[in-house]
C-alpha cells in the first residue's frame, strides 16, 4: 500500500478540522462562513486524498458520513441598433437601491405620483443573437460583437428550428435574444466528440457559441441548439407600450419566448421571483445566471434612457457566484499599461463554472491585507460578475506553517530604470515610477492598435511583439510608417499578409478623436471618459489647452481625472510622442462640432416618441450636429413632446421654448 508523505498527512488533518468546523457553523448554526460550495470543494479535496492514501481514513473522517459548406471568414455587420449590456446587481439591497433610482428619476419628469412597475425575466446563459427581418424575411443573424459591429453567422443561425425564417407578419424588425443548449444536448454532443477523439466542451454556453462561431454551417446543423427571444430592437408595425406587450408581441410575430416571465407591481415581488429561481434554475436543462429586471413601461424606459453603456431602466440581478477552494502557489505583480501595479494569485488549477483557472486577481494591498492572503494558503476563489476570478476568503485552518505576510515590494525590475514603485496618492495601488518601461510600452501598443482605440485589423498582440521585439517600432508614429519589406521578413509574414496589414493600417490614418483619446492610456482616462470629453471638447486642440477647471466641466469628470488629463498634454515626453503621431493621421473632430442642419442647436425630448425610441432620435439630431440636454432652459433651441410629457413641456411653454410634435420632428429630416 502506497505510505503517504508527512505533507499530507498534515493536509489530511487540517483538511477534517476545517470540514466538521465550517459542517457545523452550516448545518447547525445557520451560519455560513464560506459558501457551500466552497465546503464541497474542500470535501472532494478530502476525498481524493483519502482514495489515494486509504490507509490514513478513520471512522470519524467527513468522508465516511452517509448523507442523505465552409465560409473562409466571417463578415462584419453593422448594428442598426446599439447593443447594450446591463449593469449588475448581486443581491436584494442592491436592487432596493436601483428601484430608488429609478423612483427618482422618475418623480423628477412625472411627479411623485408616478406608477411603474416591472418585468422579470431570466437570463439565459449562451450567446446573444441579433436577427433582422425585412419583409417578415429573415435577412441577418449577427453576434453582438462590440455592441456596433458583430460577426455575420446567418448561415449557422438559420440551421435553428426555433428561429423562423419568415415572421407571421411581413414587416421590417431587428429583434435579440440567446442561442443556447441544453445540458442534455451537451451530454449526447460531448460523447460524439469523445468518440471522435475531439476536446469535449466544457460547459452548455461554450458549446453553444462554439457552434455559433464556426465557420461550417453543416456543423451547425448537427448540434441540438436552440433560442429564446426577449427584445424587439425597431419594428415597422412600432414598439408595444410596455416590455410585457412587448414578449406577447415577440410569440404572435412566431418567435421563441421564454413562459417563466413574470409582470411584478413591486420591487419586493422581483426580490422574490429571484429568490425562487436560486431554488430552481438547476432543474432547467439551459443555463441561468440571473433574471433581467426592466421597467415595464416603455414611456418610462424612454423617460430614464442610457448610460454610455448601459440602460437605466433595466438591470441583471446575478445569482451568487460559484466558488471553490485552491492553493495560492505564488503572488505576482501585473504591470497595466498606465504603470498599474496589480497583484495576482497563481493558484492551483481549478474549475470554477466549468471553467479550469489558474490566475486570480487580489485587486491591491488593503485587499491582500484584509483578507491576510499568503502563498500555501487554501482560499475560496470566485468568478466576479461572471468573468474575473477573485480570491474572496482564506481558510485559516488550512494554512502552512511558518508562512509570512504578504508585503507589496519597493523595486520591481519589470518597471525599468532602477525599478522603483511608488503608492499612488489617494490610491490603493501601487505604480510603477518609470513609467516607460518595457512591460508599460508592450501593453500600451497593444492596446493602441486594439478594438477599442485605433481598432486596426490583423494587428494583434503577436505582431505588436514581434514589431518591439525587432526595433521596427518604438512610437505610435512608426506603426505608421511601416512598408510590406520591413514585414516581408518577420515569421508569419508573406507579401499577401504584410499587404492587407499595410492596408489596415492605411484605413486608420483618420481617426475619431474619442478612439485617440482612449489609445493614448492617459491614466484615469476610460473610454466612456474618453468619449464624453470628445463630445464635449470637440477638437484635439480644445482639449491640449484646456484648464484643470475647463475640464472638470465635462460630465464625470472629478479633480483626479482632469488633473491626469491635464498633466498628460503638459508631459514632454508624451507631447512629442503625440506631435509626432500627428504627422501621420488626421483626427476627425469630436460629435460636438459635426456640421449639420442642427449644428448648433440644443434639443430636449420629452414624453414617450410612437416611431422612435428616444435615444434614437437623440443620436439621429447628434448626427445633423445638434446636441441633446436633459434640461430646458432659455438656451433649449426646440423641445420635443411625446404622448405623456413631463414638466420639461411645462417649463418649455413658460419660457417660450418651441415645442415640436413628434410628426413636425421628423419633418425636420
Amino acid at each position: 500500500m502506497k505510505k503517504a508523505p508527512p505533507e499530507v498527512k498534515d493536509r489530511i488533518e487540517k483538511l477534517r478540522v476545517a470540514i466538521d468546523k465550517y459542517r457545523y457553523e452550516y448545518h447547525v448554526l445557520d451560519k455560513e462562513t464560506i459558501s457551500i460550495e466552497a465546503l464541497d470543494a474542500l470535501k472532494h479535496e478530502l476525498a481524493a486524498l483519502e482514495e489515494e492514501y486509504p490507509d490514513l481514513i478513520t471512522p470519524d473522517s467527513p468522508t465516511q458520513r452517509v448523507a442523505g459548406e465552409a465560409l473562409p471568414e466571417f463578415e462584419k455587420v453593422t448594428h442598426s441598433v446599439s447593443q447594450w449590456s446591463f449593469n449588475d446587481a448581486f443581491d436584494a439591497d442592491e436592487m432596493r437601491a436601483f428601484d430608488e433610482r429609478v423612483r427618482k428619476n422618475l418623480m423628477a419628469e412625472f411627479g411623485e405620483s408616478v406608477a411603474y412597475s416591472y418585468t422579470a425575466e431570466l437570463k439565459i446563459d449562451g450567446l446573444k443573437i441579433v436577427l433582422t427581418y425585412e419583409k417578415g424575411m429573415l435577412k441577418t443573424a449577427a453576434t453582438r460583437g462590440d455592441g456596433k459591429i458583430g460577426e455575420d453567422v446567418t448561415m449557422n443561425v438559420r440551421t435553428i428550428n426555433s428561429v423562423p425564417l419568415r415572421l407571421k407578419k411581413d414587416i421590417d424588425a431587428v429583434v435579440e435574444g440567446e442561442v443556447w443548449m441544453g445540458k442534455k444536448g451537451l451530454v449526447t454532443l460531448n460523447k460524439k466528440r469523445e468518440k471522435a477523439g475531439e476536446a469535449e466542451f466544457a460547459n452548455p454556453r461554450n458549446a453553444a457559441a462554439g457552434s455559433i462561431r464556426q465557420l461550417d454551417p453543416r456543423v451547425a446543423v448537427e448540434r441540438p441548439l436552440d433560442t429564446f427571444i426577449y427584445d424587439l430592437a425597431t419594428s415597422s408595425e412600432g414598439i408595444p407600450d410596455s416590455q410585457w406587450e412587448e414578449l406577447e408581441y415577440l410569440r404572435h410575430l412566431g418567435l421563441k419566448v421564454n413562459s417563466s416571465a413574470k409582470h411584478f407591481q413591486t420591487i419586493e415581488e422581483v426580490i422574490n421571483f429571484w429568490e425562487s429561481w436560486k431554488e430552481k434554475k438547476d432543474n432547467q436543462d439551459y443555463l441561468i445566471d440571473g433574471i433581467v429586471v426592466k421597467v415595464n413601461e416603455k414611456r418610462y424606459q424612454d423617460a430614464l434612457g442610457y448610460t454610455g453603456k448601459a440602460p437605466r431602466f433595466a438591470i441583471a440581478l446575478k445569482f451568487p457566484a460559484e466558488q471553490v477552494t485552491t492553493v495560492v502557489e505564488d503572488i505576482a505583480l501585473q504591470i497595466g499599461r498606465t504603470g498599474i501595479l496589480t497583484p495576482v494569485a497563481h493558484l492551483a488549477p481549478a474549475s470554477v463554472g466549468g471553467v479550469v483557472v489558474s490566475r486570480a486577481t487580489l485587486h491591491n494591498e488593503d485587499q491582500i491585507k484584509r483578507l491576510d492572503v499568503r502563498i500555501g494558503d487554501t482560499v475560496v476563489i470566485q468568478r466576479a460578475g461572471d468573468v474575473i476570478p477573485e480570491v474572496v476568503h482564506v481558510v485559516p485552518e488550512l494554512r502552512p506553517k511558518n508562512t509570512k505576510p504578504y508585503t507589496f515590494p519597493t523595486h520591481v525590475p519589470e518597471c525599468g530604470g532602477d525599478g522603483s514603485v511608488e503608492r499612488v496618492p489617494g490610491m490603493a495601488a501601487f505604480r510603477c515610477v518609470n513609467k516607460n518601461s518595457a512591460s508599460q510600452q508592450r501593453r500600451r501598443f497593444h492596446y493602441f492598435v486594439g478594438k477599442s482605440a485605433l481598432d486596426i485589423e490583423g494587428f494583434g498582440a503577436r505582431t505588436v511583439d514581434q514589431l518591439l521585439d525587432e526595433g521596427l517600432v518604438t512610437s505610435y508614429a512608426d506603426i505608421f510608417t511601416l512598408t510590406v519589406g520591413d514585414l516581408e521578413g518577420l515569421e508569419g509574414f508573406a507579401e499577401l499578409s504584410a499587404k492587407n496589414l499595410i492596408a489596415s493600417i492605411a484605413e486608420r490614418k483618420t481617426v475619431a478623436l474619442e478612439r485617440l483619446l482612449i489609445g493614448l492610456s492617459i491614466n484615469q482616462v476610460g473610454e466612456e471618459t474618453a468619449r464624453d470629453i470628445a463630445t464635449y471638447f470637440g477638437t484635439l486642440n480644445a482639449i491640449q489647452n484646456a484648464s484643470v477647471e475647463e475640464l472638470q466641466k465635462v460630465d464625470g469628470v472629478g479633480d483626479i481625472v482632469a488633473r491626469s488629463l491635464f498633466d498628460w498634454f503638459r508631459d514632454t515626453e508624451q507631447a512629442h510622442a503625440l506631435k509626432e503621431l500627428l504627422k501621420h493621421i488626421t483626427v476627425k473632430e469630436g460629435s460636438k462640432k459635426t456640421v449639420g442642419k442642427f449644428s448648433g442647436k440644443t434639443f430636449v425630448l420629452t414624453g414617450s416618441l410612437e416611431t422612435l425610441s428616444r435615444p434614437l432620435a437623440a443620436q439621429k439630431i447628434r448626427d445633423e450636429g445638434g446636441s441633446v440636454s436633459s434640461s430646458v432652459s432659455k438656451k433649449t433651441d426646440y423641445v420635443v413632446a411625446g404622448s405623456e410629457p413631463g414638466s420639461k413641456f411645462d417649463t418649455a411653454k413658460e419660457l417660450g421654448v418651441p415645442i415640436l410634435k413628434e410628426s413636425e420632428f421628423l419633418a425636420l429630416f
